[in-house]
Formats: structure tokens, sequence, C-alpha cells
């Protein structure tokens, strides 16, 4: 049963790691979104962001659960979030430069 809830758990957290890719969705048929818009799907980004990663670490933390799924989940999160705080750090760099 334990098992089992730590499966579905990585199963969710490696769709939640994937699904900030969903941005290049209007990219790919040349959509343009508001400023508004534009806002709401970013901080939505990061909610999956920070929220995929939470979920990846808690699968991999329970030795019996660790499996491949939750590794690629894990390093995918990692990576995201590595690039917002890149973002993050450039933004500040560019608005304080001054």
């Amino acid at each position: 049963m334990e098992k089992k809830k730590f499966q579905k758990l990585s199963i969710a957290a490696l769709i939640i790691s994937v699904l900030p890719l969903a941005t290049f969705i209007p990219i790919l048929f040349k959509f343009t979104l508001s400023g508004g818009i534009q806002g709401i799907w970013s901080a939505a980004n990061m909610v999956f962001v920070l929220l995929g990663l939470c979920l990846s670490i808690v699968c991999v933390r329970n030795s019996e659960s660790r499996s491949a799924v939750n590794i690629i989940a894990m390093i995918i999160s990692i990576l995201w979030v590595l690039m917002v705080a890149g973002f993050i750090t450039l933004a500040f760099l560019l608005n304080f430069q001054q």
C-alpha cells in the first residue's frame, strides 16, 4: 500500500516537473498573450517548479520508493530551480545596475 502511494506520488512529481514546458505551446502556435496572463503563467510555473521539487524530494528521501522516475523528476526539478534562480538573479542585476 505504501509503495503504491509513493509510486503515484512519483508520477505526479514527474508530471508537475514537466508542466513548465507548457509555456512553449503558445509560441508553437504563434499566439501572443497579454501581460497579465504572462505574469500569471510565470507565477504558476514557479509554483509548479517548487511543488515538483518538494514532491520529488519526498519520494527520493524514502529509500524504498527510490526509482528512476523519482531521480529523473528530481533532476528536472533541480534544473528548473537553477534556471529560475538565474532569471531572478539576472533581473536583480539588470534593475540595480545603475
